[in-house]
């Protein structure tokens, strides 16, 4: 084991390797420009596809809900005009509370 050999730091060159030129440099730094160009413009596509979709699918939501939002407008508009005949079986008249049930000793033993 080596205890005084280092790793060259980021971006320098490896022993024996001589170092990049400026053209490489140059080729490099348009190379990343290009990438870089690339992926913001791929970026866009995908937010657009996703856009299109999302709008796509709250239409076809809005689409397929009309009718209940038409039958809610009706009820609504009966309520307020005071016309109390719905579909619903019963009376429109809800009662809350609490009941106890009470049973006799015979039918406990019958159950």
């Amino acid at each position: 084991m080596d205890s005084q050999r280092q790793d060259p730091p980021f971006g320098s060159s490896l022993p024996g390797q001589t170092p990049p030129g400026p053209l490489a440099k140059i080729i490099a730094f348009l190379l990343s420009a290009a990438f870089l160009t690339l992926a913001f413009m791929f970026s866009l596509v995908a937010l657009a596809v996703v856009a299109v979709l999302g709008i796509g699918l709250g239409g076809w939501l809005w689409w397929k809900t009309r009718a209940l939002r038409k039958q809610m407008r009706a009820a609504e508009a009966s309520l307020r005009s005071g016309n109390t005949t719905t579909t619903a079986t019963g009376s429109n008249t809800i009662i809350e509370g609490e009941f106890v049930r009470e049973t006799s000793a015979s039918e406990r033993l019958l159950r």
